[in-house]
Order: structure tokens, then C-alpha cells, then sequence
């Protein structure tokens, strides 16, 4: 009989989901901001523009070598502490970022923004998991859905505006007045841990599971990062360090199966449980299709229609705008009937927006692409709530923090992947038009498996997750 006053978001805790989505955004806005400086920035340093990538590449290395040790942290120091911890950092690495007098040091300065980043980064889904608990999961995730919708697409325009009226750094030490208005608040809102006593400090670090998983990862998007870059996915700068990644992968793999007296920092095992499994696949299938959206859109303004890059910027906005419109009324949905319905009907909207964008030609007006990228940012907003949703309320809270970095490293993987398929198809292609086919078809068939992994999802009424390892 108390269910539907426990589902409501108080005030308290609405308070607390907009200091965390502030301080979560600061990175998100950051990283996508950069991403369009390049050119700017090797002009500034007198360098090249793949001397000058490694400011962007640097960043992105940092924030997923450092995910592993959150999932660690967080349960041994405590989530404000934590929070509180990596905001600072974020806002030292964005102050000397602004500051950075070569190259060197604004690589230096962006590995140090982004280890906080690795910090607030998957903190934002524990922090806000824990908080709504499983029956409020859908509609808390929902929210959270618009900052990540919109940050990918906002950073970029905003990066344009800055460098159109501000020197560039400007575009690093903007972030230090909003971060600390957000640690202000952060300190105000974030509810205190507990004490730091025996038990707290009997949370042992598996030191080499750490050793193992986080540099395995950043290997891999490393590579495919180098794969962009150099064209070719069988360049050895790309295979070098795939190569690292799959050896430092496995070799994880292994010893978390066998590890007893420390638990792991990420338990292989539950990828055994089938409603996990499809939902991370779901989202980093989501996540692929999402970015390669974002990648190729604005290129497709620019080349086919002549659009400045801050023009292409606003008119890639309905990607983002669709999935901040739909993730709320699809997390709220979800939580009232299960995720399969939202998420398939989610699926088949972004599949026939994805399919409309196979059609556009470099004679098509702007509105058509614009309306399709809407449609399509609109479904993949709606199986992309509905699933976080359902992952959170069969997750139980022991669990929370590994499953949310799961669910953080495979959307970084996801975006990088999404990056080189785009460029491949794109360099590859006889022109423009036929390669902007080609990555859409590509973001078609994501979302056909995705389709096809939907009644895979938890239902609703499923009980949590069960791994029989100490958590």
C-alpha cells in the first residue's frame, strides 16, 4: 500500500540528482569541447595535429584506466568522499589545462583532468542508482539520460561559440567557476558517509586486477582511437595495442575467476546472468550507434550542404534533443510496466529514423535529415532509459558499483568503435553521399540487434541478480 509514495522523487533527492548531473556534465561538456579545438590548439603550440590529438586521446586513456579503481573506491572511502575528491581534481586539471604554456604540459594537465573525470564519470550512475533504489531506477535513470543526450551535443557548439569570441582556454577554465558551484553544493546536498572504521578499511584493492583491467581497456580504445587516426584497423599502431588489450583482457579474465580472498574489482560472472548481459550489450550497442550518429551528421552539414562547424553543431542538436525528450517518459514508463515494451518500441522508432537517413542526398533539404535524426535520437533515448532502468532493479547493491562500471567502460568502448567503423566507412566510400550511407546502414544493424535482444531484458517482476562471489 506504500508503494506509490515510495516511488516519488522527494525534493530531497530531486536535489541531489541536479548537484550530481552538474558535476557529471563538467566532463561530459569538457572532453566534447576539446574534441573541436584541434585545429586551434596545434596553431596555438606550433605542432601537429597528431602531436596536439594526444591532449583529446590522453583524456579519454585517463578516464577509462581509472573507471576500475571508482569501482573500488567507492565502497572503501565512501561516495562523498569520493565525489567530492575527483570534483576537485576535474577542477585542478581544468585550471592548469588554461594555464598550459606547450604542448607537454596541456597533455600532462588533461590526464589529470581526466583521472577525475574517471572518478565523477561512473560515479554518476552509482550515486544515483543507490539513491532511487530499484522501484524508482527507470525514472532517476531517465533523468540522467537527458545530461547524457545533450552533453555530446551541446560541448561541441559551445566549444565553437568560445573559440568564435574567447581565446582557447577559455574552453578549460570555464569549467572552474560551474565546478565549484558544484562542489559548494556538492557539500551541501550529498548526504555525509559513514564513519571510516575497521570494516570500511577491510575493503581490500585487488591490486592486480587493478594492474590488469584498467590499462586493458584504455589499450583498446587506444587502438581504435589509432585506427581512426591511421585509417586501417591492420596499422600497427592500432594492432600493437589491441593486441595489449586482448592479452591484459584475458589475463584479468582469468585471474578474477580464481581470485577468493579479495574480491574482484569486476566479477566476469555476471555477464552469466542473462538480463545483465543484454542490457550492457543493449547500451553499448546503443552507445555505437549514438556516437557514429554524431560523428557523421555534422560532417554530412558541412561537406554536402557548406555549413560552418558551429551551424553543423545545432543542426546535429536533434540527435540529443530527441533522447532528452524521450529518457524521462521512458524511465517513468519503465518503472510502471517493464522495460520490453518501451525499449522494443524504442528500437523500432530509431531504426526507421536511422533507415530515412540511408535516403538523404546532397539536394535533400536540411529539415529531412534534421526530422530523422530526431526520430532517431527519440528511440534510441527511449531503449536506452528503459534498459538502464531495468538493469538497476535487478541489480542488487553490492552490485551497483561493478555493474555501473560495466556499463560506463562499454559505452566508452562503444564510442570509440562507433569513431573508427565512421571514419573507415567514410575514407573508404566513392564519395560523401555513399559513405554517409554506409555509416547509417551500419547504425541500422546496431539497432536491429538491439531489437533482437530486447526480450532478453529482465522483467519487471525478476528477481535480482545472484553471483555467488563475497561482494
Amino acid at each position: 500500500m506504500t508503494r506509490p509514495q515510495d516511488d516519488r522523487l522527494d525534493p530531497a533527492l530531486l536535489r541531489l540528482i541536479g548537484v550530481i548531473l552538474l558535476g557529471g556534465l563538467l566532463g561530459i561538456l569538457n572532453s566534447t569541447m576539446a574534441a573541436v579545438a584541434t585545429d586551434t590548439l596545434a596553431r596555438a603550440f606550433d605542432t601537429s595535429l597528431s602531436t596536439i590529438g594526444w591532449a583529446s586521446t590522453g583524456f579519454l586513456l585517463a578516464v577509462t584506466a581509472t573507471i576500475p579503481f571508482t569501482t573500488w573506491a567507492v565502497d572503501r572511502f565512501g561516495g562523498r568522499r569520493l565525489w567530492l575528491w575527483g570534483l576537485a581534481l576535474f577542477l585542478a586539471g581544468s585550471l592548469a589545462s588554461g594555464l598550459a604554456w606547450n604542448v607537454g604540459s596541456l597533455i600532462v594537465f588533461r590526464v589529470v583532468q581526466g583521472v577525475g573525470a574517471g572518478v565523477l564519470d561512473p560515479l554518476v550512475l552509482i550515486l544515483l542508482a543507490r539513491a532511487a533504489g530499484p522501484h524508482r531506477a527507470g525514472r532517476v535513470m531517465g533523468l540522467m539520460g537527458v545530461v547524457l543526450s545533450l552533453g555530446p551535443v551541446l560541448g561541441p557548439v559551445l566549444g565553437g561559440v568560445i573559440l568564435q569570441g574567447l581565446p582557447w582556454r577559455w574552453m578549460f577554465l570555464l569549467s572552474v567557476p560551474v565546478g565549484l558551484v558544484a562542489l559548494l553544493l556538492a557539500l551541501r546536498v550529498l548526504p555525509a558517509d559513514p564513519p571510516l572504521g575497521r570494516q570500511r578499511s577491510r575493503v581490500r584493492l585487488d591490486v592486480l586486477g587493478l594492474a590488469l583491467l584498467g590499462p586493458g581497456f584504455a589499450a583498446l580504445v587506444l587502438a581504435l582511437s589509432q585506427t581512426a587516426e591511421q585509417g586501417a584497423f591492420t596499422a600497427w599502431q592500432a594492432l600493437t595495442p589491441l593486441a595489449t588489450g586482448v592479452v591484459l583482457l584475458a589475463a584479468y579474465t582469468i585471474h578474477a575467476l580464481r581470485v577468493r580472498r579479495t574480491p574482484p574489482l569486476i566479477d566476469p560472472r555476471l555477464f552469466a546472468g542473462r538480463g545483465f548481459a543484454a542490457s550492457v550489450t543493449i547500451m553499448g550497442l546503443g552507445g555505437l550507434a549514438n556516437f557514429a550518429a554524431l560523428f557523421a551528421l555534422p560532417l554530412y552539414h558541412q561537406q554536402a550542404h557548406g555549413h560552418g562547424a558551429l551551424a553543423a553543431g545545432l543542426l546535429m542538436a536533434p540527435v540529443g534533443l530527441g533522447g532528452a525528450v524521450s529518457m524521462p517518459l521512458a524511465g517513468r514508463l519503465s518503472d510502471r510496466i517493464g522495460a520490453r515494451g518501451p525499449a522494443c518500441a524504442g528500437a523500432l522508432v530509431a531504426a526507421l529514423g536511422a533507415l530515412v537517413l540511408t535516403r538523404v542526398g546532397a539536394q535533400t533539404p536540411e529539415v529531412w535529415p534534421a526530422l530523422a535524426a530526431f526520430t532517431m535520437g527519440l528511440g534510441m533515448g527511449f531503449f536506452s532509459a528503459a534498459t538502464m532502468g531495468s538493469l538497476y532493479r535487478t541489480l542488487p547493491a553490492p552490485l551497483v558499483a561493478q555493474g555501473s562500471s560495466v556499463l560506463y567502460m562499454l559505452n566508452q568502448l562503444g564510442a570509440a568503435i562507433g569513431v573508427a567503423v565512421v571514419t573507415l566507412i567514410l575514407q573508404t566510400a566513392d564519395d560523401l553521399i555513399t559513405g554517409f550511407h554506409g555509416v547509417f546502414l551500419f547504425a541500422f544493424a546496431m539497432i536491429v540487434v538491439v531489437l533482437a535482444a530486447v526480450p532478453l531484458l529482465p522483467r519487471r517482476e525478476d528477481a535480482p541478480l545472484r553471483v555467488d562471489v563475497p561482494v
